[in-house]
């Protein structure tokens, strides 16, 4: 393990510098942290192709002390570009001193002609319009899903549905009506169906009662690759008994 005076030495030496903030063991807290890992990341001196493989080089390595890393790093490290070129202390200082460029150039000059109506605009499109078009890019992914798997025209709902019957989307089956209501959740989160159906049971009940057919939740959530899909797939057969007893 490392000794206790390399761990002294190095908490005294690296303390004693105006932007450090603190430390966790060799980790070292930054005061601007945030501003410098924006730079790391926005301009990929952080990544595999600048300084090589890190979380699989230090599990080949299992080092029991610091400096048997940082000397297992030197010797086997390579760049994940052009010809893999070796990784050098020279040139991760080369990266610290392009990443001073970066900030004190490109991002203050970005900084000094940001104004306070970009700001307010910025926040009130990442509040509503972004949340509103990513929730209607994800019903209308399950739209078509559901429009494919059913071979069945899809129709939004009028707006009067949406407020009386709790209905999103519809299909006209002869002179009647099933009613679809999507709702997406994330990945995270307990689908409580019971909680849905009681919630929206007295409109949907109305629904059927008026249109002859029967309302079914649609989940949607994001899968690997973020791609949108059908969460309940059953309520797919359940649809089709529905179509088929409508039709009869």
């Amino acid at each position: 393990m490392e000794s206790t005076n390399s761990k002294l030495y190095f908490k005294d030496h690296m303390m004693t510098k105006e932007w450090i903030s603190g430390s966790d063991g060799r980790n070292l807290k930054f005061k601007r942290e945030t501003l410098l890992n924006y730079g790391l990341n926005r301009w990929g001196l952080n990544k595999a192709h600048s300084v090589g493989p890190t979380s699989e080089l230090i599990r080949a390595c299992a080092p029991s002390t610091f400096e048997e890393w940082e000397s297992f790093y030197f010797s086997n490290a390579k760049q994940k570009k052009k010809i893999g070129l070796p990784i050098t202390r020279e040139y991760i200082i080369g990266l610290g001193q392009t990443l001073y460029i970066k900030l004190t150039e490109v991002v203050q000059k970005e900084l000094l002609a940001i104004t306070e109506e970009e700001c307010i605009d910025y926040a009130y499109n990442l509040v509503l319009n972004r949340t509103y078009e990513g929730y209607v890019t994800e019903i209308e992914t399950i739209y078509g899903q559901l429009e494919g798997a059913l071979g069945r025209s899809i129709s939004p709902a009028p707006d009067n549905w949406d407020r009386v019957y709790s209905v999103d989307f519809s299909i006209k089956i002869n002179e009647k009506f099933i009613g679809l209501q999507i709702k997406p959740i994330s990945s995270g989160q307990s689908l409580n169906q019971y909680q849905w159906i009681e919630m929206h049971s007295k409109n949907h009940e109305r629904f059927e009662r008026d249109f002859g057919g029967k309302v079914f939740f649609v989940y949607s959530i994001k899968s690997a690759g973020k791609k949108k899909r059908i969460f309940n797939v059953e309520v797919i057969e359940e649809i089709k008994s529905e179509i088929n007893r409508l039709e009869a």
